[in-house]
């Protein structure tokens, strides 16, 4: 995979990195050359220099023949910008970009343009710290609509069928840890003491979610 990366700092660059050490090929683009020196000293992937809206240098990281455009440079303007070039004048399959401004999601989401916000994530994390004791989100999903909620089942729960809990569309239990091992239930799968549960929630059904785990 050829993936071209639009911002070279703690996130683009680790993102570079991990990709290059996997094997891929990489070209990242910033505009600040001095940030470059976040890239590993044995980085094979490219730097280059210059704006990542400017159709040159998106010709010059490889963008032709790119599998994936990732716009995670510190501007949300930029970044738009730049992701609806890379979808609709190069036909790259494959286009993310980062947003600050979680209100701007649903503009990404009419472009094709998957999104990932931070501050929207870390505003749920805080929130889950400050008000749900019994459990917390682990995973953020889109732009908040599905979180995985992770908790250790209670004890009134024990023997109860996994069929119970699930509701089409809204709660599903994804992943039960018992005795240290991870298994995908089914069904007829039944809870067993100590078992730590990690559910997928819509958040329009995270109070329906609450009642049917912590007060039955």
């Amino acid at each position: 995979m050829h993936a071209v990366i639009m911002g070279c700092g703690r996130t683009g660059s680790r993102l570079a990195r991990r990709l290059d050490r996997q094997g891929h090929s990489v070209a990242v683009i910033d505009k600040d050359p001095t940030s470059f020196h976040l890239l590993d000293v044995d980085f094979r992937g490219r730097a280059v220099e210059g704006i990542g809206f400017d159709s040159a240098v998106l010709v010059e990281s490889g963008i032709e023949r790119a599998d994936a455009f990732i716009a995670v440079s510190g501007g949300d303007n930029s970044n738009i910008v730049s992701a609806i070039i890379a979808k609709d004048v190069f036909h790259v399959p494959k286009v993310i970009t980062r947003i600050y401004d979680p209100r701007r999601a649903s503009i990404y989401r009419r472009f094709g343009i998957a999104t990932v916000a931070p501050v929207q994530w870390g505003v749920n994390q805080i929130f889950n710290l400050l008000f749900r004791e019994r459990s917390f989100a682990r995973d953020t999903y889109g732009s908040g609509e599905v979180e995985m909620m992770e908790f250790e089942l209670p004890p009134n729960l024990v023997g109860r069928r996994i069929s119970e809990f699930e509701v089409p569309g809204e709660v599903h239990v994804a992943v039960i840890e018992r005795l240290g091992a991870g298994l995908i239930p089914v069904a007829g799968t039944t809870f067993e003491r100590g078992d730590t549960l990690s559910v997928l929630v819509a958040r329009h059904a995270l109070e329906k979610y609450k009642k049917m785990f912590f007060i039955n």
